[in-house]
């Protein structure tokens, strides 16, 4: 875990410099004119693309700094297994249509209850114009959870639900698992996975701490 000296050098910037580097290489590179902005995040105004940078995790300072040392290519301090199991046998929680969660759905709720939020969020700020005027938008997420096809099927059917009548609305979802990005067609409701190299990790890392 890193101590308080190390914490201090990633403020959200971080992610978003991480973001850039990453839908560069691994997505298109079309992105390699957007800069780091504000509302949205990443913006190339010369090709109207706007880029709104988040992360979908549980309101937890410590698991913030652990999806930094998991980008980093480093250990993680986990919880004990004894509070693992107790988190699992009594982890009650609401999935991404409010259903009452048991056990068996642990990893759902705790990957959906935050997506969720985001999500409606951020669409009702591109829809309210927060997010200026661009041709295109997108949405990248990084979550610290696995998530399963179906979750990605549920939470792609669910944003477009949202946005239907919207007139601002995102076109992609990306979604960074750490070792993998996932890239949601919001228009056709489709996805692709694009597998992400432990030195990939290091070398978007090192990049977006060097940028800073």
């Amino acid at each position: 875990m890193m101590d308080e000296n190390r914490k201090s050098q990633y403020d959200t910037n971080f992610f978003e410099r991480y973001a850039r580097i990453s839908l560069i290489e691994l997505v298109d590179e079309r992105f390699a004119g957007l800069k780091n902005e504000d509302r949205p995040d990443l913006q190339d105004p010369e090709l109207g693309i706007g880029i709104e940078v988040t992360r979908a995790i549980r309101e937890n300072k410590e698991v913030a700094h652990a999806l930094i040392n998991e980008i980093a290519g480093r250990p993680v301090m986990e919880v004990s297994e004894d509070e693992w199991i107790d988190m699992t046998r009594y982890g009650y929680g609401y999935g991404i249509h409010d259903h009452l969660m048991g056990k068996v759905e642990y990893e759902y709720w705790s990957a959906a209850l935050p997506l969720k939020r985001v999500i409606e969020s951020k669409v009702r700020k591109v829809s309210d114009g927060f997010y200026g005027d661009f041709a295109e938008y997108g949405l990248y997420v990084f979550s610290k959870e696995s998530l399963t096809n179906h979750m990605l099927d549920s939470t792609i059917s669910y944003i477009m639900k949202l946005q239907t009548a919207n007139e601002k609305r995102y076109a992609y979802l990306y979604i960074s698992q750490i070792h993998e990005m996932f890239v949601c067609n919001l228009g056709n409701a489709s996805f692709h996975m694009i597998k992400i190299t432990k030195a990939q990790c290091r070398r978007f890392y090192h990049e977006a701490i060097i940028q800073q």
